[in-house]
């Protein structure tokens, strides 16, 4: 292989795709569909920008309380032009290119800027509404505020603003904006998307456990604690502004991730949520889900198996209507055990049951408006690929308990369990059948007995 192959193989992305080709008018739709996105997320962001310039409440204080009594730090360790480039340029930058390792789309791409932008200015404008309207004095407020030499608290009484001496409003004013801790909230908003962007693409909580994409998933928050931490080493914040400010940032940023991506433990987490518009203008609108908010609900059963490439071995399979559902779907209705002895009965009373005209209780009707999405929703790599379901009848005989991966209990030679409990747990799962039990037919339902003694 020649070294141009090398590098080709090299920089292959992780999950690759066939992205198909979309029009003008559908990517001038796909824009004007997020427009409002946009328009919502910048005006947030003029507004946190504006909120600064308030004069907001100002508590009162104590000049005893030593607390407040800590110097006033003139160069930050991490000044606000710092923190823009770690919470904004940084994630905008490090994005694209985990996107080209991993998806290759611009969808993705597209997404990403937009929650991460949508995180970073709900956290922004909620931290400063908090702080102009609490009005916390930080730990360096009696050295901003210079008050007079011998000023002592009146009795019974605290000290208000006004016996400042301090010329400089800006100084003065920004040091009662201690709660919470802008530089804490805006660092793990940024750098906390940037987090659960990469636990997505690495599949982190895909059951198996791997220490090296926990430890590349979390080192953004590294870089966000250290940010939060200066901000006490300067004495611009106590530690409870920083404790508060760093779980706001976490928070907001993982409700603008997931608008935009499925869950962490999605086997399709590494793909975005599909486009909100059809590429089909005749369909109509109940057809994605009904209304104007796009819901997410749903596939289409033939266009997500051509894109996964899931080929259902039966003539009719349903998927469900919940593409991120973790929990394996029950035993298809056509495979029933039947237990020694009374095969005719289960032949007789269970003849026909897998046909398609008898609907799983447990699978959405696919007619059923909101609970499919047309062929014309997948784009570039998103998030539309059904599950593949099991086959847990066979599993279910032996007594697994039917969820994919886990270990079979033992059988002794006669095929008895040899866990009595662990044979009632499978049993309740099942219709409350024991191993050594066998099922005869009544009047009103089933009725046990045991199959040795004869003792009904």
């Amino acid at each position: 292989m020649t070294i141009q192959g090398r590098l080709s193989a090299m920089f292959q992305p992780s999950h690759p795709h066939k992205a198909p080709k979309v029009s003008a008018a559908r990517r001038r739709k796909l824009l004007f569909s997020y427009a409002p996105d946009w328009v919502m997320t910048l005006l947030l962001a003029a507004l946190f920008l504006s909120l600064d310039k308030i004069d907001g409440y100002r508590r009162v204080f104590s000049l005893d309380d030593t607390s407040l009594r800590h110097p006033y730090a003139v160069e930050e360790r991490v000044p606000n032009v710092w923190l823009y480039i770690i919470c904004g340029v940084v994630p905008l930058v490090l994005l694209p290119v985990i996107n080209w390792f991993t998806v290759r789309s611009w969808w993705d791409l597209h997404n990403s800027w937009l929650g991460l932008t949508l995180g970073l200015a709900l956290t922004g404008s909620v931290t400063q509404f908090v702080k102009i309207t609490v009005g916390r004095p930080r730990p360096d407020i009696i050295d901003r505020c210079q008050p007079p030499a011998g000023a002592a608290d009146p009795p019974f009484k605290l000290t208000d603003w006004t016996i400042c001496t301090q010329t400089d409003n800006h100084m003065l004013r920004d040091g009662f904006r201690s709660f919470p801790s802008g530089h804490s909230s805006m660092s793990f908003a940024g750098l906390g998307f940037l987090s659960f962007y990469l636990a997505g693409k690495l599949h982190l909580f895909d059951k198996r456990g791997h220490a090296g994409k926990a430890w590349v998933s979390l080192f953004p928050f590294c870089g966000a604690a250290l940010v939060a931490i200066s901000r006490s080493m300067d004495y611009r914040h106590h530690w409870h502004d920083i404790l508060v400010g760093s779980i706001l940032g976490v928070i907001l940023s993982f409700f603008a991730y997931r608008q935009y991506y499925p869950s962490l433990s999605s086997e399709v987490s590494h793909r975005p949520y599909s486009p909100r518009i059809k590429s089909d203008e005749d369909d109509g609108p109940t057809a994605a889900g009904g209304g104007i908010l796009p819901l997410h609900l749903g596939t289409n059963a033939g266009a997500a198996g051509a894109s996964s490439g899931f080929k259902p071995s039966g003539s009719h399979i349903t998927p469900p209507s919940n593409r991120y559902s973790p929990s394996p779907s029950p035993p298809p209705a056509q495979h029933v055990y039947s237990p020694p002895g009374n095969q005719g009965y289960y032949q007789h009373h269970h003849q026909g049951s897998g046909s398609s005209n008898n609907p799983n209780p447990f699978v959405q009707n696919p007619n059923h408006i909101g609970s499919g999405a047309p062929a014309g929703y997948e784009l570039d790599g998103t998030a539309t690929v059904p599950r593949p379901q099991p086959d847990l009848s066979e599993t279910w005989k032996t007594g697994a308990g039917g969820v994919e991966g886990t270990v079979p209990r033992s059988r002794s030679a006669d095929g008895s369990s040899s866990n009595d409990d662990d044979a009632d747990e499978t049993g309740a799962a099942y219709g409350g059948m024991r191993g050594n039990t066998v099922a005869t037919p009544k009047a009103s339902g089933f009725r046990q007995h045991d199959a040795g003694s004869g003792l009904t």
